[in-house]
């Protein structure tokens, strides 16, 4: 049976994001809702953003790490578009109360120089289309309440992308094996975990082609400019004021995601 009533379930989830109050899963009242519903409400949800004037910069893949997966019990990746409102440069300062429960994820986030259109990308095609890296931090959020997410819940809330920091220099990744590209993260100077690029579907580029035939199927390509989140090198780590975080990528440099206190946000507001 298909979700029922898409369009109400993508507004509650549109409320939950305007006011930061979470609501209910989904999957508690439809305990059979799957992947393609997830989809379906997340369909409805896009366009109600997009109208009050946002954009989409790119896409995120997310579960394409094995602890990740681990944590919400699934084999597959999931994903969904990157809005332009919820970009950050690296260093600056994130306003708390601008979420519910967030998360902070390191990832290799790509820059697309070229169009790519699936189907059939092959790692090698997705390569080429590639400009370069970046360093990045995804905030992972929550309109779910308590994190009680199961697939559908999360498809449905973008994939639980609350914002993405990214550093400012792109560097070429010809020559480079993105797959043993390290990174150490730590929250206020100390050491939180480690991780590579092979953490991500086993290299990250592949996260790319898969992202590229999955939107093919849908008509939807990658375009110049996008960015491409490619998922969690690490378990994801709870965020609170005042927190400073720091990951160090191999070859790609560092990003820094700075967490404000409210009270702060509130005088400079």
């Amino acid at each position: 049976m298909p979700v029922t009533d898409a369009p109400a379930k993508a507004r509650a989830l549109y409320e939950a994001r305007r006011t930061r109050v979470p609501i209910a899963p989904f999957t508690d009242a439809e305990p059979d809702l799957g992947m393609a519903d997830g989809y379906a409400i997340q369909q409805e949800l896009v366009p109600l953003l997009l109208a009050d004037g946002d954009t989409i910069v790119g896409h995120k893949v997310g579960l394409t790490s094995k602890p990740m997966q681990r944590m919400i019990g699934v084999d597959s990746p999931d994903h969904s578009p990157v809005l332009g409102s919820t970009v950050y440069a690296d260093g600056d300062v994130i306003d708390p109360s601008s979420f519910i429960a967030p998360k902070a994820e390191a990832e290799i986030v790509f820059v697309m120089g070229s169009r790519l259109a699936g189907p059939g990308v092959t790692v090698t095609a997705a390569r080429q289309a590639i400009a370069g890296a970046v360093a990045g931090f995804e905030i992972v959020d929550s309109r779910i309440a308590d994190w009680r997410i199961k697939l559908a819940d999360t498809v449905a809330d973008l994939a639980s992308c609350g914002a993405v920091v990214t550093s400012s220099r792109i560097v070429p990744i010809e020559g480079v094996d993105t797959r043993l590209l390290g990174m150490t993260l730590t929250r206020n100077g100390e050491l939180v975990d480690t991780g590579a690029g092979a953490a991500a579907l086993g290299d990250p580029v592949a996260v790319v082609a898969w992202l590229a035939n999955v939107l093919g199927a849908n008509g939807v390509a990658l375009e110049p400019g996008h960015i491409v989140m490619t998922g969690a090198l690490h378990a994801a780590v709870p965020m609170e004021p005042g927190d400073v975080f720091r990951a160090d990528f191999d070859r790609l440099g560092a990003v820094t995601a700075r967490v404000g206190h409210p009270a702060a946000a509130e005088e400079s507001a």
